[in-house]
């Protein structure tokens, strides 16, 4: 596989994927440039090496082309600043003006393509369909589209370089035109970004040879969004410990009462299926005996402590309690390995971010101890950040779905792209 480190950038156009899906406030300015910075480096080495580079990226979830909202023109200012380097916008992303300003590149020069999504073509998913179309009418459209526009789409994209480069983890595990399908034009000039390498040896190293014991934190709301990822961890770690919402759902199926808490009682079967798995693994699931509960969803909200399988009606679970925080906190200080998905609690309402807060302050301490911690997805990294942690830990993970996957499945449709 070509590495970037020694791949002859001099001459040649690169191709980059990189994620640019980053936050704007109201009048359209970048407010967290996290995910511009990470692609700083891969972009600097091409320019380097006597290269020029065209960027692509997507952003949020337009539903028509063009959308002013999504606009990738707007984060312009953010790269230049970044990269100390003009970036021309293309305005498109497969116009003709998108192909005459690629072909007039010369070396040390950028250019931004305008939002992937605005073509239905991005993401195979055919857009205008009727709402009671049928599954076979839907089918039959998508069909349609990968055969058609979709191929066009890879193709005009993939005419615009000598080779392509992948730096977007975050959307690697999706079989989109730009992270899939366009590396199969790249036989043998296509590579990883350094964001997208550090990425993949950082997800291989710990679940291929961890130090033991192996713990992994598993928050969030819904245990629906998490099984998958669950069987897989019992696979692997010595212990999950379970936090959020996800906690009423196998509290309840057990028998236990939680009141007005997040609760999917069609998951009861499935979070007994998990409770027998681990049991018959040797994994120890972690859970809090207790919760703090509140008469609201609110910052004012009324709240106190009740055990997580005896909460009263007109209250609900939204973060852990007092014997939680201990038992997390020591049971995070026993191991040497720790993955960090999802927070315990509501942490972006203050009064119930002091479990997950808890969690991050413990994982620091058990970093600092020796133990290797990997913190990922969006939540769990927005509450190390919120904490000011980041830099205490191992290692961030710019993916949540992408490493939720990658743990499940053990790959990703963009990497295998790049190793095939």
């Amino acid at each position: 596989m070509i590495s970037i480190d020694n791949y002859d950038f001099k001459g040649k156009r690169a191709i980059i994927r990189v994620d640019f899906n980053v936050p704007l406030n109201e009048k359209g300015e970048v407010t967290d440039d996290t995910r511009i910075r990470a692609a700083m480096p891969t972009v600097k080495k091409v320019l380097a090496g006597g290269g020029s580079v065209i960027l692509m990226s997507h952003m949020g979830r337009p539903k028509k082309n063009p959308d002013p909202k999504y606009s990738l023109e707007q984060i312009v200012p953010a790269v230049e600043k970044n990269l100390g380097v003009k970036v021309e916008f293309a305005g498109d992303c497969i116009g003709e003006k998108a192909a005459e300003m690629a072909k007039a590149l010369k070396p040390g020069q950028v250019m931004l393509l305008e939002n992937l999504r605005f073509y239905a073509e991005e993401e195979g998913k055919p857009r205008g369909l009727a709402e009671d179309a049928t599954k076979e009418e839907k089918d039959a459209a998508k069909k349609a589209l990968k055969e058609g526009p979709q191929k066009e789409f890879v193709q005009k994209l993939a005419s615009y370089a000598d080779c392509y480069i992948n730096d977007a983890f975050g959307t690697a595990h999706r079989k989109h035109a730009s992270t899939y399908l366009i590396a199969k034009k790249f036989p043998n000039d296509k590579m990883f970004g350094y964001l997208m390498e550090k990425e993949v040896k950082a997800i291989s190293s710990l679940m291929e040879a961890p130090a033991h014991p192996f713990c992994a934190i598993i928050g969030g709301s819904k245990v629906s969004s998490k099984i998958g990822v669950i069987k897989a961890l019992i696979e692997k770690v010595d212990s999950i410990v379970i936090g959020g919402g996800m906690t009423y759902t196998f509290a309840a199926a057990q028998g236990g009462k939680v009141g007005d808490s997040i609760c999917e009682p069609d998951m009861f079967s499935v979070a007994l299926e998990i409770l027998e798995l681990a049991k018959k693994k040797g994994v120890e699931l972690v859970m809090s005996p207790d919760a703090l509960v509140a008469d609201a969803f609110s910052e004012d909200a009324n709240t106190k402590e009740a055990p997580a399988n005896d909460i009263p009606d007109g209250w609900e679970g939204l973060d852990i309690g007092s014997k939680g925080k201990k038992l997390f906190r020591d049971h995070i200080l026993s191991c040497k390995t720790i993955l960090w998905n999802g927070p315990v609690g509501v942490f972006e309402i203050d009064k119930f971010a002091t479990g997950s807060k808890e969690v991050a302050l413990a994982i620091a301490e058990a970093t600092k101890k020796g133990a290797y911690s990997l913190i990922g997805g969006g939540d769990s990294v927005a509450c190390i950040n919120k904490f000011g942690l980041a830099d205490q830990v191992s290692y961030i993970s710019t993916g949540g779905g992408a490493l939720l996957e990658y743990i499940e499945f053990g790959d990703l449709p963009g990497v295998a792209a790049i190793r095939e």
